[in-house]
């Protein structure tokens, strides 16, 4: 492991070196770009990914590549290079390290870093949408979409035809939380010579006999949520949860492209879907920085399609309407006192891609 060094000088005595894992994703310079921007405190920024080529790495002070989470090395990996440039909050953007860097807190802890995420318990419900719709049932919260967990390929059947497929289209995505979240989509009119992968702007639209073949084909049946299709407007709350009580809460439109790469979000403020992702938000423990994915069904009725325990790549949208989810979370983690947070409803953002250029006598990757 070699580090990219290309800190840039500060002028202020009040920094905070964050290190964020993940950074590979274009998105993530708006996150960058909000930490940067914050008058709480002066970022140096490391950033870690297990791409050597990561788009990031020309964004950050200082920059690594680490193995993948599923590796017996990535916590050793990052607690090295914790301890190595004095960082003081760990900023995780990857689904599938939640849970190691959660279960490996008491590591950071004796380094001095905290770490940005939720307790193992509660991730183990947040991370898997079979989980938490199923806690949704218990509370009898009217967000709840119909939905079936099946593991078999013929309860994967049943499971369609209840939710009344061939007459409505129906959706399925893996029960626990990864990078491709992608819902599928079972259009009964979807036209086979698109290849069965139309693609809208958060799932892939096909046919229950183009996709049950491939699942039938798979060594092990997987895990999945069987739900309702929703076909109505998207909305996000993201939330800045504390452990007493959920500080920050700013509700937003979502419109994503295909390669979910670019969106378009309008700050509109929405009661009713802010306080639901309060009350799960307490209801499941949730601490730092988590958003809440709702789409609307046929009769307009919101319902929560997901969770994401983490900072959304997206979040960033909130800070022109004068909420920096990001430095919030920072703050937080280092427990410093929040500042009131006044909201100016109806900004509208788009994030597209931002372009990285390197200099002709430096090499393309750090290692």
């Amino acid at each position: 492991m070699t580090l990219l060094d290309t800190t840039r000088p500060s002028s202020r005595d009040d920094g905070v070196t964050v290190l964020m894992t993940g950074v590979g994703s274009p998105a993530t310079s708006g996150i960058i770009s909000a930490l940067r921007q914050t008058d709480a405190f002066d970022a140096r920024i490391v950033g870690v990914d297990t791409d050597p080529d990561a788009c990031g790495f020309r964004l950050v002070d200082t920059a690594a590549t680490v193995p993948t989470a599923e590796s017996g090395e990535f916590i050793p990996t990052v607690a090295e290079i914790a301890r190595r440039e004095g960082v003081d909050v760990l900023l995780p953007l990857v689904a599938s390290e939640l849970r190691p860097l959660s279960e490996a807190t008491d590591t950071f802890e004796e380094l001095g870093v905290e770490v940005m995420v939720s307790d193992p318990d509660t991730l183990a419900v947040a991370c898997d949408s079979g989980e938490l719709y199923g806690t949704l049932v218990k509370q009898c919260h009217p967000i709840t979409p119909e939905f079936y967990r099946v593991s078999t390929s013929e309860e994967f059947i049943d499971a369609v035809y209840a939710l009344g497929y061939p007459n409505r289209s129906v959706c399925f995505k893996p029960s626990v939380e990864s990078e491709m979240r992608e819902l599928r989509v079972l259009d009964p009119d979807a036209d086979p010579t698109d290849g069965a992968v139309e693609k809208t702007s958060s799932s892939i639209v096909t046919t229950l006999d183009d996709a049950f073949p491939v699942l039938e084909a798979t060594a092990e049946f997987p895990n999945l949520v069987v739900m309702e299709y929703l076909p109505g407007e998207e909305y996000c709350v993201d939330v800045l949860a504390g452990a007493d009580d959920v500080p920050v809460a700013v509700s937003r439109t979502h419109d994503e492209t295909s390669d979910r790469e670019c969106f378009e979000s309008t700050i509109e403020e929405c009661p009713r879907l802010i306080r639901s992702a309060r009350e799960l938000s307490s209801s499941l423990g949730l601490e730092y920085n988590a958003t809440f994915r709702f789409k609307q069904d046929a009769t307009g009725h919101p319902k929560l399609v997901e969770l994401n325990p983490r900072l959304s790549e997206s979040s960033s949208a909130c800070v022109g309407a004068g909420v920096n989810m990001p430095a919030l979370g920072v703050q937080y983690a280092l427990g410093q006192d929040l500042p009131e947070v006044d909201v100016e409803w109806g900004v509208h953002a788009t994030q597209n891609y931002h372009d990285v250029f390197s200099p002709t006598d430096r090499e393309t990757t750090t290692i």
